[in-house]
Order: structure tokens, then sequence, then C-alpha cells
């Protein structure tokens, strides 16, 4: 083990400063371990230049041995001659509370007999950890540190720090790219199927799937250069612009402080710190998500009259989408409970009858419903006018008096009529030129008359003009999914009152003409072509309603080519690091609220508030980086959680996993038995478990600075102002719903609905770097059981910064830190030269590799600056010259 001591002045200051001890699982500890200790003075800045001052060697016997379990060894220079003074180490038990005040390093020794030697980080306790089936399968290589700090009351806390890194870092990323493979695949197999269409329509479908088949072959090697990597459980921010990676989050660790003190119960903080979610390989130079949106949007409609497509705003193409997703749901489960209930029936079970018809009933309510949208009568009308035979029986009549053909065309495409009032129609007595009708399904708002004395064709094509065509078929074919599923019902009721009263006559019963007389003794018989007829209507309606919505996404993508397209991938890129940090904190959560009775029935009747912090600047390329983020963030409300009973407590078999499409997805998150069964029976049923995932941003570095003084800074009052009341309607929602006895206790009682109104006066005063926002944001979701979140542009620095802020506050306002002991708490946390950090580390924002220095140089300006911002312009102004005094 090596130890650093940053200089001579500061030896004394920190002498409280624990640090610990992993022996690799290879390498496994015992009594006979021999432990090195290697000590330099690291003042130089450089590890070359890195001071020896002295080594010692023990072993975890003769700790054990000692007296008070504390050794005093002598640091022996090279040579083993020399003394260079003495270091303590001890055995450190969690939950003794020293009160000798002494100078020392000391170092945390693991026994496999003992493990309480070291339970922050032995080798046994991270053995332990990683087999433990609530933490194993997520959470991997712990890095842990353990303060030793006085509270008011000159008593000793102890505070263990632990940072873990998280396999959902890639394995949702990756389960993601699988699944937009599969949509997208499916969109091709979609449009081949909408069979012929004219040749305007079939270049266009052309196009759209060359457009899909680039995205998929894009994803398929991204997925593919993803599963050859192995051992890496997160992405430093040197690789934030690397193609390959654009889909993992950038640095996502949890970090967790346990705390440990007299005369009060542990307690716990979580937050997992990650790179803003962005899309860092695309650039920012025309901005981020949102920007680019609202643009796209304004621009479909000029693209929809140039590619000659129908305009359908983005909530059709939203409910085309939803009317897919619903259609590919419900049809296998009204399929599924159809046979359960000929089951039930060939039982003889009235129970059981009842209970799958009243399941078949429900959900063949819910399917019709679906169907009897506006948007796909429309739609199917629309798919007709694009068929070719629209066309061809024009070009194929004789030629009428003056050269002329009877044709038509009418479309509309006025945005505020809903596309049912926009369709082509025909009437016989308008006809058209050959060159109009040509296009006439395609150029909106044109009426076009021919010459008077033409004729109507002798011979008719088969499929009908738009006039010949009944707009009233589509009502009748879902209406029939409901008449068959009223004939079930019929007959289901006669069986049962026909075995309730079977010892009475029972008089000749008139049903439909579609109920023919059975075998009264044979129910299943008697249901069955019934039962068969149901599944037969609602595979024809859905086949019909599948083409139509497919057809509005084929219009929707053939006016987003090729914006469109390169929209969604980046949007896709931004979603699955934002997705993948979700996950990895509603598990930490959801493992630490395991015996909270309180949390997990908020869980499930109200949800989860996930907070993110941000600290971006509203200046530069820092700006498409946070218009990214709040797409990305806003597009989690798409989430659901479900927690499932895991087929075996393979760690393996506790992986969480991913399901659904663009519009939807379901994160499973799989516990061991014996933990399911503890849960409440809401959620052990599968209930959708819900989360508000809501942004905060504060910019607080220089670039701020100069986009309060000289920019814009509207982007950030906005995203606070809308994020503030989404979380003021989840309050609302949780206090109606749930006790507010069930919401974690803490020291400090200011109540949540102060909270909330000082949270609101913060977001619409006109304040410079008020930082305020992010403090009172992160108390309110601390105590509503939420989830925290803090982000900059690669979670190190501006992260680091406020995380252990966050924590010194913690400790000063729960568990009554000395004021004394609040900076040098705060130094010691924010010390970075710990093991095998001398060498090289990571330039703070800038991705590159620069000479390793002490934390001091860059925390201690920083933190001073951030308390006045006329300092930090004095601090900025001096930068400016001495770069220009450097480089000239």
């Amino acid at each position: 083990m090596d130890c650093f001591r940053l200089n001579k002045n500061r030896a004394n200051k920190d002498p409280l400063f624990l640090t610990g001890v992993t022996f690799p699982s290879e390498y496994p500890a015992s009594p006979e371990t021999l432990v090195k200790l290697t000590v330099y003075d690291a003042k130089d800045k450089s590890q070359e230049s890195s001071n020896f001052l002295g080594s010692a060697t023990f072993s975890v016997s003769d700790l054990l041995r000692a007296k008070d379990e504390r050794l005093t060894l002598s640091l022996r220079s090279s040579d083993g001659v020399c003394t260079a003074g003495t270091v303590v180490v001890s055995r450190l038990k969690m939950g003794e509370m020293e009160e000798v005040d002494v100078d020392h390093i000391t170092t945390d020794i693991q026994s496999q007999k003992c493990p309480m030697v070291c339970e922050s980080a032995s080798h046994h306790a991270t053995i332990d950890r990683e087999n433990n089936p609530l933490t194993g399968p997520v959470f991997k290589n712990p890095v842990c540190k353990v303060y030793r700090f006085q509270t008011v009351d000159s008593k000793w806390m102890l505070v263990r720090e632990q940072m873990e890194e998280c396999t959902l870092s890639f394995s949702i990323p990756k389960q993601l790219l699988s699944l937009y493979i599969q949509e997208d695949m499916r969109r091709l197999q979609d449009l081949r199927e909408l069979g012929e269409l004219s040749p305007h329509w079939d270049n266009l479908r052309k196009e759209v799937m060359t457009r899909y088949g680039g995205i998929v072959s894009s994803y398929q090697e991204t997925l593919a250069e993803l599963d050859k990597i192995t051992g890496r459980s997160f992405k430093p921010s040197c690789c934030k612009a690397q193609k390959s990676l654009e889909f993992i989050p950038i640095n996502l660790h949890t970090q967790r402080m346990r705390v440990t003190c007299p005369r009060k119960t542990d307690a716990s903080y979580d937050i997992i710190t990650v790179g803003a979610p962005a899309a860092h390989f695309q650039g920012f130079k025309c901005g981020g998500l949102q920007r680019l949106l609202s643009r796209y949007e304004a621009d479909k409609k000029s693209f929809s009259t140039a590619y000659q497509c129908i305009y359908y705003s983005p909530q059709h193409t939203a409910k085309a989408q939803e009317v897919l997703s619903t259609m590919s749901l419900l049809q296998p489960h009204i399929s599924s409970l159809a046979d359960q209930l000929l089951k039930a029936s060939q039982e003889h079970s009235s129970s059981g009858l009842r209970d799958s018809l009243k399941n078949l009933s429900d959900k063949t309510e819910q399917f019709v419903h679906t169907l009897k949208d506006e948007l796909v009568k429309s739609a199917l009308l629309a798919l007709h006018a694009a068929r070719p035979g629209y066309v061809s029986k024009n070009q194929k009549q004789t030629p009428l008096q003056g050269g002329q053909h009877q044709g038509h065309i009418q479309q509309s495409s006025d945005q505020n009529q809903s596309p049912v009032q926009g369709l082509p129609g025909h009437s016989p007595a308008t006809p058209a030129t050959e060159s109009t009708v040509v296009c006439n399904n395609v150029e909106p708002l044109q009426t076009t008359t021919a010459g008077e004395g033409g004729t109507l064709p002798a011979k008719q094509d088969s499929i009908p003009h738009h006039k010949e065509y009944d707009e009233e078929e589509w009502d009748r074919e879902w209406a029939n999914v409901a008449k068959c599923l009223n004939c079930v019902i019929a007959m289901v009721d006669k069986l049962l009152d026909e075995d309730n009263n079977k010892q009475e006559p029972v008089p000749e019963q008139h049903l439909a003409d579609v109920i023919t007389s059975h075998n009264p003794g044979d129910w299943r018989e008697q249901l069955r072509p019934l039962v068969t007829r149901l599944k037969e209507c609602v595979a024809e309606v859905v086949e019909k309603a599948k083409k139509a919505m497919s057809f509005v996404l084929l219009q929707e993508a053939a006016c987003s080519i090729p914006q469109g397209f390169l929209l969604q991938q980046r949007r896709d890129v931004v979603f699955s690091q934002a997705l993948a940090a979700l996950a990895c904190g509603f598990v930490m959560r959801l493992y630490a609220g395991m015996q909270d009775k309180g949390f997990l029935r908020q869980l499930h009747l109200v949800g989860l508030v996930a907070q993110f912090e941000s600290l971006l600047s509203t200046y530069s390329e820092e700006i498409g980086m946070l218009e990214d983020m709040e797409v990305g963030i806003s597009d989690l409300q798409r989430v659901t959680f479900q927690i499932t009973e895991a087929k075996t407590d393979d760690l393996s078999d506790l992986q969480p996993s991913v399901c659904g499409r663009r519009d939807h997805f379901t994160v499973e998150v799989p516990l061991p038995r014996l933990v399911f069964q503890t849960l409440p029976e809401e959620i052990k049923e599968g209930k959708p478990l819900r989360v508000f995932p809501v942004l905060f941003n504060v910019g607080i570095n220089e670039q701020q600075t100069i986009a309060e003084r000289f920019g814009d800074i509207s982007l950030q009052e906005r995203i606070n102002q809308k994020n503030f009341e989404m979380l003021e309607a989840y309050y609302k929602s949780l206090s109606e719903k749930v006790p507010l006895e069930c919401l974690p206790c803490f020291q400090t009682q200011t109540d949540i609905k102060e909270l909330l109104e000082t949270l609101g006066q913060n977001v619409v005063t006109k304040k410079r770097k008020n930082v305020e926002i992010l403090w009172i944001a992160g108390t309110i979701c601390r105590r509503l059981n939420g989830i925290r979140f803090t982000s900059c542009k690669s979670a190190k620095d501006r992260t680091s910064m406020s995380v252990t802020l966050e924590q010194c506050a913690l400790l000063r306002d729960e568990h009554q830190l000395s004021k004394d002991f609040f900076i040098r708490a705060l130094d010691c946390m924010r010390s970075r030269l710990t093991q095998g950090d001398i060498g090289q580390w990571e330039d703070p924002e800038a991705g590159s590799v620069t000479e390793s220095k002490p934390a001091s140089r860059h925390f201690y300006p920083i933190a001073l600056l951030l308390v006045s911002s006329h300092l930090l312009v004095v601090w900025l102004i001096l930068s400016l010259v001495f770069l220009l005094a450097k480089y000239q």
C-alpha cells in the first residue's frame, strides 16, 4: 500500500484521514498476510519528483495481537538503515467511537477470521458484496474511504464514503440497442406488408426503408463493438466523443455516505453521479435536441409539401405508435383469454367461466376503444387513395372527348383539421386531366375539371373510387368485434343459467342467428365457434389497422428525410444514457428501502421522484448539452419499472432487463424469491411503478458568469420553472395518497410545503448563480424518498465539488458536525491524492492528460470564487492576462 503526504505543512492538518485496503479476490488475506506500507512526500506534484520517505512491513497477526490493536512502526529508508519517522496503524471497527485525538495515518486490515477489521474496504466485505443478491448483480468495484470527525458535543462520528461502478452502464444501453434494432426491423416489415402502392408512394417507401436499413446497420455495428468490451463498467470522460461508446453514460457511479455516530441511528445518504446525457459524438454546432426538435417541427410542414406527403402532427404520429403498440399487446392477450374461456368451459367450471369472461370482456372493450379513433379511419382512406389501382383506373380508360380522361382529386392540407377532413375524395361529375390524375393522391388543396361531354367508363376497377369506398365500413368492422363478444357473453349466460336451473324445466330461448343449437351438455362445443369467430374478427381488424397506422408512420418518416432520422438517432443516444442512470438510481434506492414499509407503499401508490441536478453553463457548447439533457430527462416519463421474482438466486438471473419500444419502455428488476415475498401484494402482482423525473440547472463555472453578464440564460430559467411545477404536482399527488408519516424524518424540521414555496420564489428570482435552487431541490428530493443525481459535463470536478459540499452539509445539519471540523471534513473528502493517483490523471473538463497536481491547487480557488462573482471575474481577467503573456 502506498501513502502520499501532500506537503509538510498539511501533514498535521489531516491526522484523521483514514484509507482502506482492498485485497484482490485472487490473493485472499489471512493472519499470515504481510502488508507493506510505503510513504511518499508528494509536495513536488509529480510522481517523478515525489520523495520517498520510508516503508514499513507488518503482518495481520501482529496487528491483532498488539495492545489496543495498534502498531507503531518505524519508517525505514530504502537501505533499511535510516529511520524516517513513525506511522501508526490501527484496527478500525465500524461503530467504535474513539475520543483520543492522535496524529496518525491508519489503514484497515482484513482477516478472514475477523471480518470486522475493515468493514469498509476489506477483501471479505468485498467478496460478500459481490455475492450478495441485492448488490452483486449491479454494483461492483467499491472504493471506500473512512473518516472520523468530531461533533459539537465533542463526541466522534465515523463516516464511511463508498463509491461503486454500475454494471447497468453497459447492460442497459446494449439492451436498448437490441430493442431499437428489433423495432426498426419490424417497421421495415410493416412497410413491406403495406402491399402495392402508387409509384410516388412506392418510391417514398423505398427511400424510407433505405434510411431504416442504415440505422439498423449502424446500431448493429455499435452493439457488436460493445459486446467486445469486457471488464470495464463505466465510460471515462476521455471517451465521451467515441462513436462506439456514444450510448454509454459518462462516469456513472454511485456514492453512498454512511454515518455512525453516538446516540443516533446509523444513516445512509445516496447519490448518483453521471455526465450530462448528451450526444457528444454528434457535436453541438447546431444546438441540442430541444432546439433541433423545435426547428424540425416548424420545417416539417414544408417538407410534407416538397415530398408531396400528408402532414401529420406529432400528436397524430404518437397516436399511431400508441395504436400499434396497444394492438400488439392486446391481440395475443385476447387470444390467450379466449383459450382460457374454452378451457374453463371444458372443465364445466362456473367460477372459472365467469372470471375468464370478465377478463376477456375487459380486454376486448379496451381493444375496440382503441380502434374507434378517427385517426385509424382517416388513415384507411388515405391508404386506399395511395393504391396503384386508384391511378391505373384512369390511365386504362378510353379517351374522352377532347382527349381528356375522367379523374378526381380533393385533398386538404389544413393543419387545423383532422386527417379525415382532408382525405382524397371523388365525384363522378368532376373530371380531370391525365397529368393531374397521376398525382391525384399527393397534391393538397387542388380540384380540377375537364371539358364537358365526358362519359363514365364501362369497366370498373377492382379497387373502388373514394366515393364508392364506404367510409362506414371500418365502423362496421370494429363493431363486429363487439358483436362477437356479445354473442360469447350471451352464450356463457345461457350455459350458466342452464347449469343453475338444470333441475327445473328450461323454456326455449331464442338467441341471435349466429348462436346455433348444440348439445346443452357440452359447453366447449357450444362456445368454440363463437370464440373462434371473435378471434378471427380481432385478427382482421388488426391487419387493417396495422397497415393504416404503418401508412401514417410512412408519411411521417417521408417528411422527415433526412433530418428526422438523424434526430431520432440523437434522441436514442441521449435517452440511452439517461435510462442507464435512472435504472441505476432506481435499483440503488429499491435495495436501500426494502425494509421500509412506508417507502414501498409510496412506491406502488404514487411512484418516486428522480431529481437531476445539473451544473452546466448556458454558454457555448454546454447549451447544446443542456438542451440534449432536457429532452433526455423528459423522455424518461415514458419509462415504468416492474419488480419480478427471479427464476433462481443466481447473479445472472438478478440482472435488470428492459423491454418495450420507443414510445414506452419497462425496466424489470428481478429479486430473489425470499426477498420478493416480503413485498406488498400490489408490487408482487406486477403493478407498473412510475418515476417522475425533474431537472434543475444552475451553472456555476466562469462560463456561466459570461453568460449571465453578456449572454442569455432563458433556457435555464425555463427549465427550472417547468420542473418546479412538475415537482409541485408530484408532492400534491403524494400528499393525497400517502400519509406524510411514511416519509423519512430529518433533524431539520422545515415543512416540505415551506421548502416548495422557497424553491418557487428562488426559481423566479433574478439572481446570478442562485445555487439555493439546487440546495432546496436536493433537500426536497431527500424528504420525498427520491433519487438524487448530480451531473456536469463529465461528472468530475464540478460534480465532486457539489457532492462533497452536500455531504458535509448533511453531516453538519443532521449529525451535528463541529464547525471547526467542517472545512477539515471538506478537505478530506476533496483530497484526490489517493493510492494510484500520484501519477497522471485527466484534466478536469478537457479530457486531456496533465501532470498530477494536489487537490488544493484546483479546489481551493474555485471554492473561494464561488462565494463571490466579483472574485470570479477578477480571477478570469488575471487568467486571460497570464495566458496572453505566456503565448506572446
